[in-house]
C-alpha cells in the first residue's frame, strides 16, 4: 500500500490558488508504517531538502506526496523542487507595505483621500504572470484589510459602452466587467458606494445600462464632458467645471476609484470630488495607485518592458520622471500619459487644494509598492520576458483578424529585439509547430486538409502535444493528452466514447446546423464530463484538470472561439500562430 503525505502548508504560485509567501521550509505530514510524521524540508537547497527525505527513507520512491494540487511520487522529488522554487514575489510583505502606504498618504491628506486604482482591481492575471506568485486578487485583499476605512466609487466611460469595449483576458464588455467587480467586491464584504458613467451623452446602450443598476439598488451618477479639458483649467476648476458634476456622497476617510479599465474618468472623478470637498470646507486629496510600470525597477527591465508591451495598443512608453529627477536628483520610471498631463494636473490640484499640497512629480503622486516585494529578480525577469513573447503573439493574431494594426506590432517587435527574445523562446512554439508538422503526414490526422498542432507545457516541464482530426480540435487533442498524463493513464485509453462524440456531432450538424462537427475544447469538456458516471477513468482525468491552471499552450493556428474559451476557463496561458484553420470568413 502507498504512503502519502501532504503539505501542511500550501505553496502557492500557479499550482494552488493561496497567495504567494516567501518562505523557506515547508512542513509536510506522511503517513509512514502506520504512524503520522511531520518533516520540514528546504525550498532552497537541493542536497539536503526532498533529496535528502528521500535518501534517508522518509520518502519512499512510491510515496505519495503533492505540491499545491499536484501529486508527485518520491521518485519525483527534484521535479516538485525546482516547481516550488518558481514565486518571486511575496504577497504578505506587498500587502502590508501597500496598507501603510495608503494610510499614511490618507493621513497626510487631511483623513480624506480620493485613491485613484490604475490597472485591475481583481483578476490581474498580467500581473501575476510577471511577478510570479503575486496573488491575482491581492488588491482584493488589501481592500479587505482596509474596508472598515474606504467607500469604493467605480467609474465607467460612456464611449466604451457604446463600443462594446471588451476585456481581452475575460472576453467580457466593459460593462458586464463593471457588474463582475460589484459582485467581486461583495463577496469580499465590501460594498461600492455608487457608479459614475464619466462623459456622458444620451445613448440606449449607455441609459439601459443606468437602468440595470439602478433597478437592482446601485446608485448611479452622470458626469457629463468638460469643455475645455483638459487644457482649460480655469474653466475645469470652478463650478462650471468639476462643479456642475454631481457631488457623490461618502463617509470614509478613503474613497477608492476603480474601473474596468484604461481612461474610465478615475483621475477626473477623483478631483470633481477633491473640489467638492473644498468648497464645503473639507481638507481632502488625491493619489494614484498604479501597479505598472513599477517607479522603483529600472526603466529598461523586463517587467516594465512588459506593460509596454501589454498596452502597445494605445501607445503607453516607460520613461524616467524627469520632474522626479529635476526634483530630488533621483530615476524614477513613469508612462508618457501621466508625465506629458502632469503640468496640467498639477495646475489643476494646485488651483484646487493650493499651491503648498501640489505633487512635485508623477512618482510622488503614487503609493505603489509593488517593487518592494519581489523576492527573486532573476525569476521575474524571466518571466516577464515570456509576457512580452505572449502579447506579440497577440497582437499578430489580433492584426490578421483586423483588430489591431500593423504598427502595435511592430511596437512590440521592437520590445522583443531589444531584449534579444524569440518566438522560439517559449518552449511550447516549436513543438506546437512540429505537431501540426507531423499531422500532415499522420493517416487520421488533420480535418479539411487543414493540419493544426498545441503543446502544452505541464508544471513540471513536460510537453504534451496534440494534433487535430475531424473529430477533435488540436486543443481539445491536447488536453485530454495532458489530463492522462497527470492521472498517469495510458495514452491510448479513449476516455470518452466514440458513440458520445458520434452523438454530440449529430447534435451540431441536425439541431444546430453547424458545418463543423469537429470538437472545440469547450465542447470536448463537456463531453469529458457526460463520460464520467460510467468511466472511472474519465473521472480520475476531469480532477486533473484543475493542475493545469496557470500552464503555457501555444497553437500552430488561431484558435476557434470555443478553444480560447476553453483554455481561458481551464485558466491556461494561450499564444498562437497568426495562422487561419479555416478557409470559413465566419466561425461559429
Amino acid at each position: 500500500m502507498a504512503n502519502f503525505c501532504h503539505t501542511l502548508f500550501p505553496f502557492s504560485g500557479h499550482l494552488c490558488e493561496m497567495p504567494a509567501v516567501h518562505i523557506e521550509k515547508v512542513c509536510i505530514s506522511i503517513c509512514a508504517r502506520q504512524r503520522k510524521e511531520k518533516h520540514f524540508f528546504s525550498l532552497t537547497d537541493e542536497n539536503t531538502g526532498l533529496k535528502n527525505l528521500l535518501q534517508r527513507n522518509i520518502l519512499y520512491s512510491r510515496t505519495l506526496f503533492t505540491v499545491g494540487a499536484v501529486w508527485f511520487n518520491g521518485n519525483d522529488c527534484l521535479k516538485a523542487w525546482k516547481i516550488m522554487k518558481k514565486t518571486g514575489f511575496d504577497n504578505e510583505k506587498y500587502l502590508k507595505e501597500q496598507s501603510e502606504a495608503i494610510l499614511e498618504r490618507a493621513e497626510r491628506s487631511g483623513n480624506k483621500l480620493y485613491l485613484e486604482f490604475g490597472g485591475k482591481l481583481a483578476y490581474d492575471y498580467h500581473a501575476a504572470r510577471i511577478l510570479p506568485g503575486f496573488d491575482p486578487n491581492v488588491k482584493l485583499k488589501l481592500l479587505q484589510r482596509l474596508k472598515d476605512k474606504i467607500d469604493v466609487i467605480i467609474c465607467i466611460y460612456a464611449g466604451d459602452i457604446e463600443r462594446k469595449k471588451v476585456r481581452a483576458d475575460f472576453g467580457i464588455a466593459y460593462d458586464a466587467d463593471t457588474m463582475r467587480i460589484i459582485d467581486s467586491l461583495r463577496d469580499k464584504g465590501i460594498i461600492v458606494k455608487s457608479v459614475v458613467v464619466t462623459r456622458y451623452e444620451d445613448h440606449p446602450l449607455v441609459n439601459n445600462f443606468i437602468n440595470k443598476l439602478t433597478r437592482r439598488g446601485v446608485r448611479v451618477y452622470k458626469h457629463p464632458p468638460i469643455k475645455g479639458y483638459p487644457a482649460d483649467v480655469d474653466r475645469i476648476a470652478s463650478d462650471n467645471g468639476y462643479g456642475a458634476n454631481e457631488y457623490i456622497e461618502t463617509t470614509k476617510p478613503i474613497v477608492i476609484v476603480t474601473g474596468p479599465g484604461p481612461s474610465s474618468g478615475k483621475m477626473a472623478t477623483c478631483l470633481s470630488q477633491v473640489y467638492h470637498e473644498q468648497k464645503r470646507g473639507i481638507m481632502a486629496g488625491y493619489a494614484k495607485f498604479e501597479t505598472f510600470p513599477v517607479w522603483s525597477l529600472p526603466l529598461n527591465h523586463p517587467v516594465n518592458i512588459a506593460y509596454e508591451a501589454a498596452t502597445a495598443d494605445i501607445g503607453d512608453i516607460n520613461m524616467v520622471d524627469p520632474f522626479h529627477l529635476d526634483k530630488y536628483g533621483q530615476i524614477a520610471v513613469n508612462y508618457n500619459r501621466d508625465i506629458e498631463i502632469f503640468p496640467v494636473v498639477n495646475r489643476i490640484c494646485a488651483k484646487i487644494m493650493g499651491e503648498e499640497n501640489a505633487y512635485k512629480s508623477p512618482t510622488d503622486m503614487g503609493v505603489n509598492r509593488v517593487g518592494f516585494a519581489i523576492t527573486n529578480d532573476e525569476i521575474v525577469r524571466a518571466a516577464a520576458s515570456q509576457e512580452i513573447i505572449r502579447r506579440y503573439f497577440r497582437y499578430c493574431c489580433d492584426y490578421v483578424t483586423g483588430s489591431a494594426d500593423q504598427q502595435t506590432v511592430n511596437r512590440v517587435k521592437n520590445l522583443m529585439d531589444n531584449l534579444n527574445l524569440k518566438e522560439t523562446d517559449r518552449p511550447v512554439v516549436l513543438p506546437a509547430r512540429q505537431a501540426a508538422e507531423e499531422a500532415a503526414t499522420t493517416p487520421g490526422k488533420g480535418n479539411d486538409n487543414f493540419f493544426c498542432g498545441a503543446a502544452l507545457e505541464l508544471p513540471d516541464g513536460t510537453i504534451i502535444t496534440g494534433k487535430n482530426s475531424p473529430l477533435m480540435h488540436a486543443a481539445s487533442s491536447c488536453i485530454l493528452n495532458a489530463i492522462k498524463r497527470l492521472a498517469g493513464l495510458p495514452d491510448e485509453l479513449l476516455l470518452i466514447s466514440p458513440e458520445i462524440i458520434q452523438s454530440l456531432g449529430s447534435f451540431k450538424k441536425e439541431i444546430w446546423k453547424s458545418k463543423k462537427l469537429s470538437l472545440a475544447l469547450d465542447e470536448m469538456l463537456i463531453a469529458l464530463s457526460v463520460s464520467v458516471p460510467g468511466n472511472p477513468d474519465a473521472k480520475l482525468a476531469v480532477k486533473c484538470l484543475k493542475n493545469l491552471a496557470g500552464c503555457e499552450i501555444h497553437l500552430s493556428h488561431i484558435p476557434a472561439p470555443g478553444d480560447e474559451a476553453g483554455l481561458r476557463r481551464l485558466g491556461i496561458n494561450l499564444t498562437a500562430d497568426a495562422k487561419f484553420a479555416s478557409r470559413d470568413l465566419f466561425i461559429d
